[in-house]
């Protein structure tokens, strides 16, 4: 039970390290799943062998970024991160609206993760005699999820640490063998040369290389149940940018070494389906048995991310609730656990209730529920991104808190503009990078801004209701 006087409105305090938050964060990221279902669709549909030279491009970005958000979470500490960096840095009500935002994105990006991981995992258990449909498995892991998202957050932390592990460990054995072996056609930086990166459809290559990192901005959501949290956020998103991105620029560059620069892509042409490159890879340098671990593994690195975005969102809505814009009820924490227990909770229905309406009509797991969730999840971090940029140069304008002028003006200008400049490409181009048709194809990008006005409503009823708590919106908590 929690101590007696334990606020119920606040989260577990110093329960959280560097490693358990860089495991949580990484785990979004899902290493495996990108290296299998991610880089080669950006290898066929983008730049080729180039795609290693875009992700090396990218972690430079984001790091670039890091610098900034992690000199305001010094800061501002709290488990709203998106909102409580807009609400200081640019008023109340740009914070309700980065709220509602940062609520529909994770809940995309974890709803749409779900259809992919009902496929692969019927796929997987199928070799074992075990043929049930996707559908099944998705329910089965909302279960699951509902389960450890309820409970505290450190239990989470503890299965990700090891699915994450395994993960790295199984695609690094494969890049070991491949650069032992000297690849297809011996080593070399071909991937890495501007031609290269500037090849085929860059801007679709590097939109593969940002989503390949949502969930790494998430170190800042647990502030306020991180052990110091001035030192150990910021060394957690560091890693997090660091680890993420090396991993994904080697591991694209071996891939590439694997089969060589000339035969990619007419072998990702001839495969109809990318996502079986990876495989086709690990049984040609390692071996059969080898590449059923992986499917193995690739089924539970997706349902690691699932866990991270299922308790990204359960902490938002319980930040939108303790602070106003949303009911007060989600604003309290279970009282053993001090977990966000009612936003968890709401998840798994809200969660429930998309999965089915996308059975019932028919959709398909993977080309509609996944890739359609997913990018509008996609487009909605990019635009908090660029609004957090925007939110960290007006905090520091009068004051920089000591902190340097390249963290408060010069990166974070230079990062909000690439990343406003992504949103309106996706935005755009919307239907075309994720197959909807006719009216969908604004329809589903369009939510992301009704989102925003509605959070920005939301924020002024509070101000008219309650002026006092509308100030203090995204005051540190921690």
């Amino acid at each position: 039970m929690a101590d007696a006087g334990t606020p119920t409105n606040q989260l577990k305090k110093n329960t959280l390290g560097v490693a358990a938050i860089t495991f949580m964060v990484v785990s979004a990221a899902a290493p495996l799943t990108g290296a299998g279902g991610g880089i080669p669709p950006s290898m066929l549909f983008g730049n080729g062998a180039g795609i290693a030279g875009s992700f090396l491009i990218v972690t430079l970005i984001l790091l670039a970024f890091s610098v900034g958000y992690v000199a305001m979470s010094r800061h501002v500490k709290n488990a709203g991160a998106f909102y409580a960096f807009a609400a200081q840095g640019l008023g109340g009500r740009m914070g309700g609206a980065a709220a509602m935002v940062a609520i529909l994105s994770y809940n995309a990006m974890q709803v749409g993760l779900m259809g992919l991981l009902g496929a692969v995992a019927s796929g997987t258990f199928a070799q074992f005699g075990l043929d049930l449909p996707w559908y099944i498995w998705t329910y089965i892991a909302i279960a699951l999820v509902a389960v450890l998202g309820y409970r505290q957050v450190d239990l989470s932390a503890k299965v990700l640490m090891w699915l994450v592990l395994a993960e790295f460990g199984i695609v690094l054995i494969l890049l070991a063998s491949i650069l032992f072996t000297g690849g297809a056609d011996g080593l070399n930086l071909q991937p890495f040369t501007w031609s290269q990166i500037t090849s085929g459809v860059p801007s679709i290559a590097f939109l593969f290389c940002f989503a390949g990192f949502i969930g790494f901005e998430a170190t800042t959501i647990y502030s306020e149940e991180a052990k110091d949290a001035p030192i150990t956020v910021p060394k957690a998103t560091y890693i997090s940018v660091l680890s993420i991105g090396i991993f994904y620029t080697l591991t694209a560059w071996l891939m590439t070494m694997g089969i060589g620069v000339d035969k990619l892509l007419p072998t990702l042409t001839e495969m109809g389906d990318p996502s079986g490159f990876l495989f086709m890879l690990g049984e040609t340098y390692v071996g059969a048995t080898f590449t059923m671990i992986m499917g193995i593994l690739f089924m539970t690195s997706i349902f690691a991310a699932v866990l991270a975005f299922h308790n990204a969102v359960a902490r938002y809505k319980f930040v939108a609730g303790r602070e106003g814009i949303l009911p007060d009820s989600l604003g309290q924490t279970h009282a053993t656990h001090q977990s966000p227990h009612r936003g968890s909770v709401i998840q798994t229905i809200v969660a429930l209730a998309v999965v089915t309406l996308f059975l019932v009509n028919g959709l398909d797991p993977v080309l509609n529920l996944f890739v359609w969730m997913s990018q509008m999840g996609t487009l909605g971090i990019l635009g908090l991104m660029a609004l957090t940029s925007l939110s960290v140069l007006m905090f520091f304008m009068k004051d920089a808190m000591g902190e340097s002028v390249l963290a408060t003006k010069v990166l974070p200008l230079i990062t909000g503009l690439v990343m406003g400049y992504l949103f309106i490409i996706i935005f755009r181009d919307f239907g075309a990078l994720t197959g909807t048709e006719g009216n969908l194809g604004w329809m589903i990008p369009a939510l992301v801004p009704l989102f925003a006005l509605i959070g920005f409503a939301l924020a002024s009823m509070l101000a008219a209701r309650d002026p006092a708590r509308f100030k203090a919106l995204g005051n540190t908590k921690a």
